[in-house]
């Protein structure tokens, strides 16, 4: 079991989502925490929350999790304010979507950057100094259900969330003789301000298909709140895969105990797709 009572939690993208309703749900276990996030009024934001709650902030700085340089001055701070974290929670990531033939370099670039290299960086900086701490600890990755399955579209983030469960995997291995456990979080569909943001190449986001298809996911996607309570929950359990919503889970079963199942969804969820694209290249040569 891992206790959050009297523990340093460091959370990434604590600004908003997820990562701010992880934010408080530790607090309210009795976890100090160390925030970070590019956007620098979010994370003042979630900061003054978490203080109203009567938490206590060690620190709460801006960085860009992609930049190396960025993180190893986090960590300077943080270590400076707590010897070592007890719980590392990478949180902080992107979606990039698109078709193969559209998306460009910088797109790819980009969002492994930030969803794995991003999440390398902060365990880089901290693991190590919790290994020489000899106190334990815990290790949290957020993945997503885009790290279990090939979905449409979806290239760049599971090349990301894919990778991050394979260091994730190794990890709970490796970590276990130190006794730092490691979870690995799968969430799916989830009503955070992601969805507005994700990045889907060559794809009009007004359009009225894409509105509808954007609605169909909100009307499936779990809360932040009740996220980060499942992420939590699976954490103190020293669980390594968790679980946000039943679907996944579900989905996860049958891909491993009836590949033919998953095999008929994903090439109808493609199939789905690509007419959206075929539609769309129709209309506009008329």
């Amino acid at each position: 079991m891992t206790k959050f009572g009297g523990k340093s939690c460091l959370i990434t993208g604590a600004a908003s989502g997820l990562g701010r309703s992880i934010a408080l749900a530790v607090t309210a276990k009795g976890a100090s925490v160390i925030l970070t996030d590019i956007d620098a009024e979010g994370l003042r934001r979630t900061a003054a929350e978490v203080q109203a709650e009567g938490g206590t902030v060690h620190l709460a700085a801006p960085a860009d999790v992609s930049d190396y340089d960025a993180v190893v001055a986090l960590a300077a701070e943080a270590h400076a304010q707590v010897d070592s974290v007890d719980i590392v929670m990478n949180v902080a990531g992107i979606a990039t979507w698109g078709a193969v033939d559209r998306l460009t370099h910088t797109q790819w670039r980009r969002t492994i950057d930030i969803d794995l290299m991003g999440p390398i960086h902060v365990i880089e900086e901290f693991v190590p100094r919790m290994i020489e701490a000899g106190s334990g600890g815990h290790l949290l990755n957020v993945s997503s259900a885009a790290g279990l399955f090939g979905l449409p579209w979806h290239a760049p983030y599971s090349a990301g969330k894919f990778g991050l469960r394979g260091v994730s995997e190794v990890l709970r291995f490796d970590l276990r003789r130190h006794g730092i456990g490691v979870s690995l979080a799968v969430p799916g569909a989830m009503a955070t301000p992601m969805v507005d943001s994700v990045d889907i190449a060559g794809v009009d986001r007004a359009d009225a298909t894409m509105q509808r298809a954007i609605g169909l996911f909100m009307r499936h996607a779990v809360t932040p709140d009740a996220a980060a309570r499942s992420i939590v929950r699976g954490v103190e359990r020293n669980r390594y895969l968790v679980y946000t919503s039943a679907d996944i889970r579900v989905g996860h079963w049958a891909q491993r105990y009836f590949p033919p199942s998953y095999n008929l969804a994903m090439r109808g969820m493609n199939w789905a797709m690509n007419r959206y694209l075929d539609q769309e290249v129709e209309v506009g040569t008329r």
